[in-house]
């Protein structure tokens, strides 16, 4: 069963039911993301090294490789 069936399943129990409907699935995947990236950054700076940006470490490497002639 694939997530939006099992979705659509929970929805028509929810109406029947009278309870609230459930969250889409997908909806909160970057919430969950960004909170896991935060965390790694907070546990970094705790262990005694530096929050770095991950858009600007991607950046950095892009920039200093070596480019083929």
């Amino acid at each position: 069963m694939t997530a939006i069936e099992q979705y659509l399943m929970d929805t028509y129990r929810a109406s029947q039911h009278g309870d609230p409907m459930p969250p889409p699935p997908g909806r909160d995947d970057v919430a969950v993301v960004r909170a896991a990236r935060s965390y790694q950054q907070f546990r970094a700076v705790l262990d005694g090294g530096e929050a770095r940006h991950p858009w600007r470490a991607a950046l950095r490497r892009i920039l200093t490789r070596p480019r083929p002639c």
